[in-house]
């Protein structure tokens, strides 16, 4: 798979084909952008690399900030001012935009620091990324789990230099640039140097090594070298007083001559930056670094394995699956927050996307880093005091709460009923439940209802889980009053209409937050007046029958914005608030209704371009929910349960955790073609015994086995007899859905 990944795809505006069918009638509320880069990047690694422009979200491209329609250029054509470290990876407006550490090589005088030039012949791969800078110098990039190596090959000159920026962060669009608070620089040995840098409360350390033909060395501040100076120190940097510094090699080059710059990071001081590039780097140079970052990549896009004779459709999946494995930014050991050793993460920055897609993949791929990861949100949440809806690498409390609560719970839940070790599920427990109190939680207690309305979706499901992790500890007192609580999702619909109550929303309306995977869709269902009228409000929502939609372009007025929301209509992949609402229609018995809008989104909403998604690809949650989608699985966040359905390649093979394997094989498939029609579920076999059922166990599925899946032109009557486990319906539960919440 590592060949078929292409880094460049969601890097700019959807040119996907025009679309066909039911994914005409879907609306884009958000720009249809991406917003990824094609940085070197370590698989869940501390650091990334890549080129700079200054552009919106990640500081790579051509594109001003928007939240509506297609964004405008900020530039004319493709370029960057350097080479920056550490980038968001498919987000938004997130307001931490880092890009630390501006590395430019040149050949002109410092006063040009900072122009913008045009930048060809790109090239990247997973861990790796190269550009030619106008000035004709070659740029490559790889990085280590905490550091990063830059090689530059240069033209013949007299006098080259490298200029590391260490005042440099954020973006160049209006509010975006990060202002340093504090700052040490020292130069060490010739080719040798170190400093701190605080940026937004975070004291980025690191230790630079150049290895060059005999270069000079010298600090810089204001655009003019210090002749002699071995140490600039900043006490209090205010926006008003900020001027760029930092530090340069400088000297003659041969044609085709290379030259090396090895940082490594750390978030706890100068001398373990210098212990962490050692590690990363050992014996080695570029080269050496370059080959390790790739074999893990290899190993990581490894554990799923597809079928398929298109390699376009090859590059897609494993470009998603890629996308899928950048983020959250493990740094164990490296908590600047707190003193303690132990797990510590960041850019958990999309919890409300995430936590349906990403982190079950995480936990099915890769359960010890899930276990890592859990382990890091708790310490956040007894370091800080709440387990995190968005955590950057940035101090305070900038953590979007108002556009979810509770989320990290359903994670926590599904790790524990599958069992996995590592975690104090005493400790876990006591966090989760303190957390359902705070934020939002206190009116929820006190009303059994929070505005925005979301929050007690969110909220009830919190509860839920929570008791899933006080029975496992054995308290079922505690385990009793928080499925009580539960129970209050009902308080969010109106049974007039079927939906959600009137309320604010964040990216999106009522329609979009109506048909989300609650642990009692039974109830749900029948708050809505019963499966057929649950049945037509899917069917309207998802645009069955309805005419195609218009997109928006660049500056869309009021207007077309008010009545692109008034359709009331699914947003396809351009945005999450309903990413999981397909799989809704399983509970009511229309599995080939799922399969059209898979098929609908999976073949129309992806390509190999750099315009290859159609919307943020949100730390991997996008490409996450493509990865199941086209594997014909869904994970039901919180649930313990695996929705199946037609998978879009003809064999599978994924490396679960503990060493099982999952293969989905088929028997009548298709290449699928984005006009054709779906392909349908007919019969199912797991393990060679029949399953009349549209889902799998989470133990079931985490055990491994073999999902054979029998495919047709035609909706079947498979699993229209059954559905998925509902907690009304449910032998297990403890408590009824209309046992007093007290």
């Amino acid at each position: 798979m590592f060949d078929a990944v292409d880094p460049f795809i969601g890097t700019e505006i959807a040119d996907l084909a025009a679309p066909s069918g039911l994914a005409a009638s879907w609306w884009w509320p958000k720009p249809p952008v991406g917003n990824t880069h094609p940085g070197a990047a370590h698989p869940f690694g501390m650091i990334s690399a890549c080129a700079y422009s200054g552009g919106y979200p990640t500081g790579y491209g051509s594109y001003e900030r928007s939240t509506e329609g297609e964004p405008r250029h900020l530039h004319d054509g493709h370029g960057a001012s350097g080479f920056t470290h550490f980038q968001q990876s498919g987000t938004g407006a997130i307001r931490k935009y880092y890009n630390y550490l501006r590395v430019t090589p040149t050949m002109s005088p410092l006063d040009d620091l900072g122009q913008f030039q045009p930048i060809t012949s790109e090239a990247a791969e997973p861990g790796w990324y190269s550009a030619t800078l106008a000035n004709g110098i070659r740029a490559e990039l790889t990085v280590g789990p905490k550091s990063a190596i830059h090689r530059y090959t240069f033209p013949a000159h007299d006098n080259a230099r490298l200029v590391v920026d260490c005042s440099h962060g954020g973006l160049t669009i209006e509010h975006g640039e990060t202002v340093p608070l504090r700052a040490s620089l020292d130069s060490l040995t010739p080719g040798s140097a170190n400093g701190e840098v605080v940026m937004e409360g975070v004291p980025i350390a690191f230790h630079v090594d150049c290895v060059t033909p005999g270069w000079r060395q010298m600090l810089w501040y204001d655009r003019r070298l210090m002749q002699g100076g071995t140490r600039l120190e900043f006490d209090s940097i205010r926006p008003t007083t900020l001027r760029p510094f930092g530090l340069l090699w400088m000297g003659p080059v041969e044609a085709g001559e290379t030259v090396e710059l090895r940082f490594g990071f750390s978030l706890r001081g100068v001398e373990q930056a210098k212990e962490n590039l050692d590690r990363d780097l050992g014996d080695g140079d570029f080269t050496r670094r370059r080959s390790v970052t790739a074999t893990a990549w290899s190993e990581h896009l490894d554990a799923i394995r597809i079928e398929t004779p298109s390699p376009e459709r090859r590059t897609v999946f494993a470009t998603a699956l890629y996308h899928s494995l950048i983020k959250p930014c493990f740094a164990p050991d490296e908590s600047p927050f707190w003193p303690s050793p132990g797990p510590f993460a960041f850019d958990i920055c999309t919890m409300w996307d995430i936590y349906r897609t990403q982190l079950p993949l995480m936990t099915a791929l890769f359960p010890d880093r899930a276990v890592e990861l859990a382990k890091a949100l708790v310490h956040v949440a007894e370091e800080e005091g709440n387990l995190p809806i968005g955590y950057r690498m940035a101090k305070g409390t900038d953590r979007f709460f108002r556009q979810g609560s509770a989320l990290a719970h359903t994670f926590l839940a599904d790790l524990c009923a599958l069992g996995v070790a590592g975690i104090d599920w005493d400790w876990a427990l006591s966090h989760m439940a303190a957390d359902l109190r705070r934020q939002f939680g206190e009116e929820y207690l006190e009303h059994g209802v929070a505005h925005p309305i979301a929050h007690t979706l969110d909220l009830s499901t919190g509860h839920e889980c929570t008791a899933i992790v006080a029975r496992r500890v054995g308290d079922d007192e505690l385990a009793g009053r928080l499925a009580a609580l539960a129970t209050q999702w009902v308080n969010a619909f109106d049974p007039e209409t079927g939906l959600v109550l009137d309320s604010t929303f964040y990216e999106g309306g009522k329609w979009n937050y109506s048909f989300r995977l609650m642990h009692d869709m039974a109830g749900r269902i029948d708050l809505a007046g019963g499966e057929d009228a649950f049945g037509a409000l899917l069917d309207r929502f998802f645009g069955f029958g309805e005419p195609p939609v218009k997109q928006m372009g660049v500056d869309p007025t009021l207007d077309e914005v008010a009545a692109g929301y008034a359709l009331d209509r699914f947003e396809g992949l351009n945005n999450e608030p309903d990413m999981e609402a397909p799989w809704a229609y399983h509970w009511i018995g229309r599995p080939d209704r799922t399969a059209d809008i898979v098929h609908a989104a999976v073949m129309n909403q992806f390509s190999t371009s750099r315009g290859g998604l159609p919307g943020n690809d949100d730390s991997g949650a996008l490409s996450s929910w493509y990865v199941w989608a086209s594997l014909g699985l869904f994970p039901v966040a919180g649930q313990q349960l695996v929705l199946v359905n037609a998978p879009s390649f003809a064999h599978t093979r994924i490396r679960l955790g503990a060493g099982a394997t999952l293969s989905i094989e088929t028997d009548g498939f298709v290449e699928p073609d984005p006009a054709g029609p779906a392909q349908y579920v007919q019969h199912v076999t797991w393990n060679d015994t029949v399953l009349d059922r549209s889902w799998l166990t989470a133990a079931e599925f985490h055990s491994g086995g073999r999902l054979s899946v029998h495919l047709g032109p035609e909706p079947s009557d498979w699993a229209t007899d059954t559905r998925p486990p509902s907690l009304s319906t449910s032998s297990s539960r403890h408590l009824s859905s209309k046992e007093p919440a007290s």
